[in-house]
């Protein structure tokens, strides 16, 4: 087995609020391979996105982390912030759903990325100049010398996108995080987007993390897929396997509420209820209110996470078999 790239065990995140304390994320462990494309999927308030802004170092003070995030071996949970710039954007980089809120909006383009060059790399001058060229070019912006001079609110969504694609890769770095990418983007730019990080990761190298609520993007753009729920990893399984075979009722529901393209139509299976909010959690498994097969020590005892298949885990109480599904089959619509 190749050793891991980045390495997570048991990170929790605890943030004050008042008398007591809200967990957003509760004993997280993942394994990121060199190379390998990772997508995490969840509902809204799942923790996907806070556990990958703990592991960086990017959440306000207030915000108590726990547990460990290894790079190559070097831990970055309570490491001093010179370690830690010296590991974003050049060892791991984040791009974000909003590119207009993360670009400055008084700096031209080629200035922001200039000055990331010489924050990861070194580069000024003509150097500096060429490789932002190159960059931009490489992401597929046409026209990159005259788009140097534009200001982010000239350029479209799907083209801001595309240079806080160049500016992440600007630090030539192993791991990308991609966060929620194309949830602003029309479905032709968010097909675009998607292409251009599988071809940078096939020229590259580089690792990849895609944050998505989106389960068909996920299913078409990874390798292995980890669900999140109510900041608790439930089921984690190479992408094959876990669309074709979920163990977790919480995934299987994710499934059951997808569209199928063939075969007569039917009315989509929901969820009910909600995630519920970080200091208001169950005590035992979280997905037990709203799960249809729980049992009685469901809703005391947190599941275990055990094997059930070929690098496939799930947190569950229940055996279910594979195929099996905790969702009744949703009838034909007349």
């Amino acid at each position: 087995m190749t050793a891991p790239l980045v390495a997570v065990r048991d990170l929790t995140v605890d943030f004050a609020g008042g008398a007591q304390a809200s967990r957003a994320v509760d004993g997280v462990s993942l394994d990121i391979a060199p190379g390998e494309a990772l997508g995490i999927v969840g509902e809204s308030g799942s923790g996907k996105s806070v556990t990958w802004l703990a592991a960086l170092g990017l959440l306000p003070t207030k915000a108590r982390v726990t547990g460990s995030v290894r790079i190559e071996g070097k831990e970055l949970v309570g490491a001093a912030r010179r370690d830690l710039e010296q590991v974003r954007g050049k060892r791991i980089a984040m791009i974000f759903q909003d590119p207009s809120s993360c670009l400055n909006p008084v700096h031209r383009i080629g200035r922001q990325l200039v000055e990331a060059l010489g924050l990861h790399r070194g580069l000024t001058g003509r150097a500096a100049e060429a490789e932002t060229l190159r960059l931009l070019d490489q992401v597929g912006i046409a026209d990159a010398r005259r788009r140097l001079m534009d200001y982010p609110h000239l350029l479209s969504g799907g083209l801001n996108q595309r240079v806080m694609i160049a500016m992440a890769l600007a630090g030539e770095p192993d791991l990308l995080v991609a966060d929620e990418p194309t949830t602003a983007l029309d479905a032709t730019i968010q097909a675009q987007i998607l292409a251009l990080l599988g071809s940078i990761r096939r020229d590259t190298g580089m690792a990849l993390i895609l944050i998505s609520h989106d389960l068909g993007v996920v299913a078409e753009n990874v390798d292995r897929v980890a669900v999140m729920y109510a900041g608790r990893l439930v089921e984690e399984a190479p992408g094959a396997d876990l669309f074709g075979a979920a163990r977790h009722p919480y995934t299987q529901g994710l499934l059951a509420a997808l569209p199928t393209l063939t075969g007569p139509r039917r009315r989509l299976a929901a969820i009910p209820g909600t995630v519920p909010e970080p200091g208001r959690v169950p005590v035992g498994c979280r997905f037990a209110p709203r799960c249809p097969v729980a049992e009685t020590k469901c809703a005391t005892v947190p599941p275990p996470s055990r094997l059930v298949g070929f690098r496939h885990a799930a947190a569950c109480h229940r055996r279910l078999e594979p195929g099996a599904s905790a969702w009744n089959q949703p009838q034909a619509a007349e």
